[in-house]
């Protein structure tokens, strides 16, 4: 699976775990709401600066994030 799949999804499951719109992500990370469609479409290579963001907004750590089975293929 590609990595932009891959962390799109994470993206949408750490979200919905949350319960937030995309709305509400995307105020908390300070992007656009279709910025963060896309991210959770695979649409986007997320920069890191992004991706640091994001993982701010759903209160998790790096290591958090990425601790799936899908990222340790």
């Amino acid at each position: 699976m590609d990595i932009k799949l891959k962390v799109g999804q994470r993206v949408r499951e750490l979200r919905k775990q949350r319960e937030l719109s995309q709305e509400g992500l995307a105020y908390k990370a300070e992007v656009d709401r279709t910025y963060v469609t896309d991210i959770e479409n695979g649409r986007r290579n997320v920069s890191l600066e992004i991706m640091e963001r994001l993982i701010n907004a759903l209160d998790v750590s790096i290591t958090e994030f990425f601790n799936t089975k899908e990222f340790r293929k």
